[in-house]
């Protein structure tokens, strides 16, 4: 008789994992026992060497789906003649408040099995809303404290009946440990005012079918539910909730359903399928005759953002609907998810006609994850439910955390070699939102037990992280915006040395003191240099410009960087400016003449919305990237004529001239070219710029190996006009997938810079 002790480490709490062990060394016919410690599983077996290596093989090729390995420990015990016999699941050992090692499980999606049971009239969970199982349920969403146990979650209010408990004690029972279990008996209930259960449920479906509109609670805060085909339900739903043309995500039945609204390639279908159900955002299919969606779900655009249910509640009212759903943010235009019950009666009540409510507490608040796929690559638009807060690998060994930027703004937490990716939160400007952020970081550092010693953050001063950080007391590691991007990208990747850093975005403080946003660098994950960029241009009111692109169009017009070529003849822009309050032109050009609130930016993102303006799609935007969403949009799958471009030496880097891009722009609309092929002209020609730039660095010596970064790398169209003529240049190019490659990534490059930079000093 051999024992040995073991220890596993990854995501391997709250995913089955101990039952997983448990049937394991049963099956093997071994002794022992195991249990939660920490953040990680430990135990004991005992018996034949053989069948203890085949149990240690074991647990890294066949753990559970949602589970994680990253490593197996094995220790050599002492022989014992006797050992006590069978297998036992051990209680949880208490959580050490230095042991960094803890992961959190992020929430699953409903699983056929648990499905299954919730359609079949047989099943004493036939219906229940709240029906989990260990490979399915809340998680993070959940949990108080770790270890992993019931007693530790917001479940622990609600006693086991002796059905359930049998369940959970049964070894051989899909239900052994899992901590949300709950039936109809003992578990949450539905509630819609003073009715309960399927009562509950019956008037939150007569309200939608109506076209009313509902605030669900869902797994980690409340959403808004309303018919996805109903015109006027939609168009109230956005006067509500004060998002007026922001696409909103569509839930449907099946996949089958999915499949007749959108183009789904494998890929695409794997990610709406898996355990973390995000929305995906999709080529429309054409639409013939009556619409099965209202346009006015994503105005103006061909892509659409699908999801399937999540939880059983949401296959409840679909199954009863049997029409797609919108389901968006329990909020109001800027805010934070609501999830708790009074807030949101109170956030909501002006909203909603309606409210589906439960009694299980919601205690860490998560908003839909986004994705997309480009072929064979995933990207992570919008990292949250499902997603985070998994760990990611970083090289890291003294704990860091990185604060993030001021839009779409996440944090991250790092130590010994992994990082958490806090949830999507939000513009920080906004006051709940910053208090959102301020509640997740305390709870998942206390969950972690990371406590940094160094917190990075961006150069911008005015950023609110960025005051947030300056008043923690810890030593401080500030990091160049599109430095972060590139070297998230790259840390994700476990890129190990020098790289090319590929940076395009809206605007971020360069170390120059002015607004880069189009960048090409050298860089490794310590540091940088500047190699290109695009020309500037003033951004006539500064924030103001950003919500006007018609601002930004005449700010380029008028006031671009001069590198010898003319601007655009008068006659040309007359049409653009033809259209607009001459009062306003008047006021934006006095400003250009005389410097006044008009900070110069090299951004991409920025010549993006001058392009959608110049092309009549977008003179105002009520979200961050909505021009360049509609120029995208605008440009489909279009072939094109690529525009005039102009790549020259300035001061020492190599600089993109729009100017003769916008004037052949402009010719071509005076020669009445359609519009959807000067939007794909754009897109060509920038994908033309970027590997004339990169190509030149490379000329110079940068290295092959190419890292994009960067909100714009969102639109498909670019990202794969750029990675194409990238590869035939015979360079690596890669491009975040776990990672957001927008500003929800910021945070976790910020941490890879200041791990690198506390790696370097040693």
């Amino acid at each position: 008789m051999m024992m040995r002790r073991f220890q596993v480490y990854g995501t391997v709490q709250g995913v089955g994992f101990r039952p997983f062990v448990y049937r394991t060394a049963a099956r093997l016919g071994l002794d022992g026992w195991v249990a939660n410690v920490n953040g990680h599983v430990e135990g004991e077996v005992a018996g034949p060497p053989h069948a203890i290596d085949e149990f240690a093989t074991r647990l890294r090729t066949d753990a559970p789906v949602l589970a994680r390995v990253r490593r197996v420990q094995l220790a050599d015990g002492a022989r014992q003649s006797a050992y006590r016999p069978g297998f036992h699941v051990r209680h949880s050992a208490p959580a050490h408040p230095d042991d960094t090692t803890r992961e959190v499980p992020p929430d699953a999606g409903i699983c056929e099995a648990c499905l299954r049971e919730l359609r079949d009239p047989r099943d004493r969970r036939h219906r229940y809303p709240f029906i989990n199982c260990t490979d399915c349920g809340p998680r993070a969403t959940i949990i108080e404290d770790l270890p992993y146990d019931r007693i530790r979650t917001t479940m622990n209010r609600f006693p086991l009946c002796p059905d359930c408990a049998a369940e959970y004690a049964d070894p051989t029972d899909r239900r052994f440990h899992a901590e949300p279990i709950a039936c109809p008996v003992c578990g949450p209930e539905l509630a819609w005012e003073e009715l309960r259960g399927e009562a509950a449920l019956r008037s939150a479906v007569k309200t939608v079918a109506g076209g009313g509109i509902i605030a669900l609670k869902g797994l980690g805060g409340y959403q808004l539910v309303c018919d996805a085909g109903d015109p006027v339900a939609v168009a109230e739903l956005r006067r509500r909730k004060r998002r007026p043309t922001k696409p909103l995500a569509v839930m449907v039945r099946d996949l089958g359903t999915a499949v007749r609204l959108a183009r789904i390639g494998a890929t695409e279908r794997g990610v709406l399928t898996s355990p973390e159900r995000p929305v995906v955002l999709l080529a429309r299919m054409p639409w013939h005759g009556t619409a099965p969606l209202a346009p006015e779900v994503h105005p103006g655009l061909h892509r659409i953002g699908l999801f399937l249910p999540t939880t059983g509640l949401h296959h409840l009212l679909l199954d009863e609907l049997n029409r797609p759903l919108v389901v968006t943010s329990g909020n109001l235009g800027g805010e934070p998810i609501t999830i708790e019950d009074e807030e949101a009666l109170r956030v909501l009540s002006d909203v909603a006609d309606g409210f589906l409510t439960h009694d299980r507490p919601i205690r860490s608040r998560y908003d839909d994850s986004v994705v997309q796929c480009t072929g064979r690559t995933r990207i992570t638009v919008r990292r949250a439910r499902g997603l985070a807060p998994a760990p990611l690998p970083l090289r890291v060994r003294e704990p860091v955390a990185g604060a993030g930027a001021q839009l779409k703004h996440t944090f991250t937490l790092a130590a010994d070699g992994r990082a958490h990716l806090g949830p999507h939160t939000g513009d920080l400007a906004d006051v709940a939102t910053h208090d959102a952020f301020l509640t997740s970081y305390d709870r998942l550092k206390r969950l972690t037990g990371i406590d940094p010693v160094a917190l990075a953050h961006d150069l911008h001063p005015g950023y609110l992280s960025t005051r947030w950080a300056e008043a923690q007391g810890l030593r401080r590691v500030p990091v160049q915006h599109h430095h972060a991007h590139v070297a998230a990208c790259a840390a994700e990747h476990e890129v190990r040395g020098p790289f090319l850093g590929v940076a395009y975005d809206g605007l971020g403080l360069g170390d120059d003191g002015t607004l880069w946003g189009g960048e090409i660098l050298v860089a490794n994950l310590s540091g940088y240099r500047r190699v290109g960029r695009f020309a500037t241009a003033p951004l006539p009111g500064g924030d103001a410009a950003v919500r006007h692109p018609s601002r930004t169009a005449l700010g380029r017009l008028l006031g671009a960087e001069t590198l010898g070529s003319p601007l655009p003849y008068p006659w040309l822009t007359r049409s653009f400016t033809d259209r607009l309050d001459p009062a306003e032109v008047d006021i934006v050009r006095a400003m250009v003449a005389r410097n006044v609130n008009c900070p110069q930016a090299s951004s991409a993102g920025r010549l993006f919305d001058t392009v959608a303006a110049l092309l009549g799609l977008a003179d105002r935007v009520s979200y961050e990237g909505e021009a360049a969403v509609l120029l995208e949009a605008a440009a489909g799958d279009e072939h094109a004529v690529p525009l005039a471009h102009r790549v020259v030496r300035a001061q020492g880097l190599w600089v993109y001239d729009p100017t003769p891009t916008l004037t052949d722009l402009l010719e071509r609309q005076a020669d009445r070219e359609p519009v959807n092929r000067l939007a794909a002209a754009f897109h060509v020609t920038l994908g033309l710029v970027t590997a004339d730039l990169v190509a030149r660095a490379v000329a110079e010596g940068a290295p092959r190996t190419v890292c994009l970064g960067g909100g714009c790398f969102v639109n498909r169209r670019l990202l794969t006009e750029v990675k194409r003529r990238l590869h035939a240049q015979g360079l690596r190019v890669l491009v975040g997938g776990q990672v957001p490659v927008g500003d929800g990534g910021i945070s976790y490059g910020q941490a890879a810079v200041a791990a690198a930079r506390l790696a370097g000093e040693r």
